[in-house]
């Protein structure tokens, strides 16, 4: 029997030019102001920061259906019609002896997701998460033949319909919520991307983050439950691992996984394959944050998929082992503690929210 040890971010033409790139270049250089912290107007500041350098028109729809009034909402307009402007005719040139097929035009930009039950990808508004959602069922939780704090094996009843993350959230998402007045400032090691998981935060950490979420877009985002987290990874298995009774290479970013991995830093997220359900990185990558207060083992645990919580709770749950860890920590039903007011570094988390 082996044992876990405690471990602890207007073109309309040509004629019309000039005119739009004095009116996006007076918007941006305009002065602000001071924006009160977790305001509306922060909000709205927050969204426009996040899709004011994108190349697709409908990441400013987004902006404009959440702000048809709001303070970019010209700049919105104008940054729309440019991209949506059709190119200027190339000069027509002689055929070659034999012309290649031409390629077809890119499709234009999809629109937002609807929401939708039975595994369907959610995202709320440009800097939030996708979400995968998930249907009510019935799974055994816990590992009889694991580590004592996965015992008793027990079965859990998830009643309503829920959505998680279907990757942790990244460096460019938490910094979204710096942006926005709802989140520290958490410094990264060096050369750590965008697109890596945010780490070295405390569990009193992803709260703020999921309580800004929350206020930002009207959607009741949390942490997942502990059982609701071990439903969710184990994508409708019922094995050890996700992918079956054995460990295999690149199912999961640890340090026995295979490629690509180091030592240094966790892959940028969805480096490794998805569970059935299209989640990434729940064995491996970094310990992931849940709602549950830490208890020794399950015993006269909910079995209807809510929140464990006890009075005072100090010590919280993080699930799914990290990088640094070895193969037996990507078991399905790994789970282990931490202090809820301490930043650990291979600390992070992904998001949840009801759909009811």
């Amino acid at each position: 029997m082996w044992h876990k040890p405690l471990m602890v971010c207007v073109l309309a033409g040509p004629a019309l030019s000039c005119f739009a790139h004095a009116q996006e270049r007076a918007a941006e250089t305009r002065p602000s102001g001071i924006v009160p912290r977790a305001s509306p107007e922060q909000f709205e500041l927050a969204f426009w920061n996040s899709v004011k350098d994108s190349v697709h028109p409908a990441d400013y729809e987004a902006y404009l259906k959440a702000y048809p009034k709001g303070r970019f909402a010209a700049l919105a307009q104008a940054r729309i019609s440019r991209l949506r402007a059709p190119a200027p005719a190339a000069a027509a040139a002689p055929p070659p002896a034999q012309a290649a097929p031409a390629r077809p035009a890119a499709p234009p930009p999809t629109a937002a997701p609807v929401i939708t039950k039975g595994g369907a990808e959610i995202r709320d508004c440009p800097y939030c998460p996708v979400l995968v959602s998930l249907p009510p069922a019935s799974y055994t939780m816990g590992n009889n033949a694991s580590d004592p704090s996965e015992k008793p094996a027990h079965p859990v009843a998830i009643t309503t319909p829920f959505a998680i993350g279907k990757y942790e959230v990244t460096v460019q998402q938490w910094n979204a919520c710096v942006s926005g007045g709802g989140c520290p400032k958490v410094a990264q090691p060096a050369n750590t991307g965008p697109a890596a998981p945010m780490r070295d935060l405390s569990w009193d950490d992803a709260q703020q983050y999921v309580k800004w979420l929350a206020a930002a877009t009207g959607k009741p985002y949390r942490l997942p439950s502990e059982a609701e987290w071990e439903y969710a990874a184990r994508g409708g298995t019922d094995t050890p691992y996700w992918w079956g009774a054995q460990m295999a290479t690149g199912k999961a970013n640890c340090k026995e996984c295979g490629p690509p991995w180091s030592s240094d830093a966790p892959a940028n997220v969805g480096s490794f394959a998805a569970n059935p359900w299209g989640l990434h990185d729940t064995s491996g990558s970094v310990w992931e944050w849940v709602s549950d207060c830490w208890h020794n083992n399950f015993k006269d645990a909910p079995a209807n998929g809510r929140t464990w919580e006890e009075p005072n709770c100090t010590v919280r749950v993080i699930r799914g082992g990290s990088w640094r860890e070895g193969a037996p920590y990507m078991v399905v039903s790994t789970r282990f503690k931490y202090d809820a007011s301490v930043r650990q570094l291979q600390n992070g988390f992904r998001v949840a929210r009801s759909l009811r």
